[in-house]
């Protein structure tokens, strides 16, 4: 799909070190007091659910839609132009490489198969991305060769923008246990011309800041 993700969102981590630690909650301490509130503890009762309503909901569920078919334009050979940033204000590192979309799955979801170098190094990727019929959102999962994870991600569509923004967490591998939070910014500027933005902490501060910018070329 959208090539999301796509160069280098995994290997940029390399580099930072997130500041992403959630706080705890005031009351936490406090005695006499629950962090948990007792609506929170009682089950939700089950809703009987008939054969026929079952066989209904799977076949929506598993039936491709408007945004399978707006990916479905996404397939085909791209070039890439990436640019990365190691921390804000720091002197951008650029590199090219290559993308294939292709529909897998009846048309369900999109394969990215990435190819390019990484500081002189080469690298690979690959995503699945999908829509999910039932949540009404876009979800999509990421590997490289930089990495041993998978970073997964989901968000909505923006018609009047023509873009898509997906959030995610991944592991902060400066700091064990921890995360750090992504977000990904994919813009349609016409057929043949895609656009992606990588958001993540600055390694310096910890505020959000853009680390990826891909450009994204029809090849002829």
């Amino acid at each position: 799909m959208k090539q999301n993700l796509i160069a280098f969102c995994l290997a940029a981590l390399l580099f930072a070190a997130c500041n992403n630690e959630k706080k705890e909650d005031g009351n936490k301490d406090k005695p006499g007091t629950s962090t948990v509130s007792e609506e929170t503890n009682k089950e939700e009762a089950w809703v009987p659910v008939d054969s026929a309503t079952m066989m209904q909901k799977m076949m929506e569920y598993g039936t491709p839609g408007d945004m399978h078919t707006m990916m479905n334009s996404w397939n085909g050979n791209w070039n890439t132009e990436s640019t990365m940033w190691d921390y804000e204000g720091a002197t951008p590192q650029k590199s090219t490489g290559s993308a294939v979309n292709s529909m897998i799955m009846s048309g369900k979801y999109q394969s990215t198969k990435y190819s390019g170098n990484m500081m002189g190094m080469p690298f690979e990727g690959m995503s699945i991305t999908g829509y999910d019929n039932a949540q009404k959102k876009f979800v999509s999962s990421w590997v490289d060769t930089w990495s041993t994870g998978i970073m997964n991600m989901s968000g909505t569509w923006d018609a009047a923008s023509k873009s898509m923004t997906l959030t995610g967490k991944t592991p902060d591998i400066c700091r064990p246990g921890k995360e750090c939070t992504m977000r990904e910014v994919y813009k349609v500027i016409d057929d043949n011309t895609h656009l992606m933005e990588m958001y993540g902490p600055d390694p310096k501060t910890g505020k959000e800041m853009k680390a990826i910018e891909i450009k994204f070329t029809r090849k002829k």
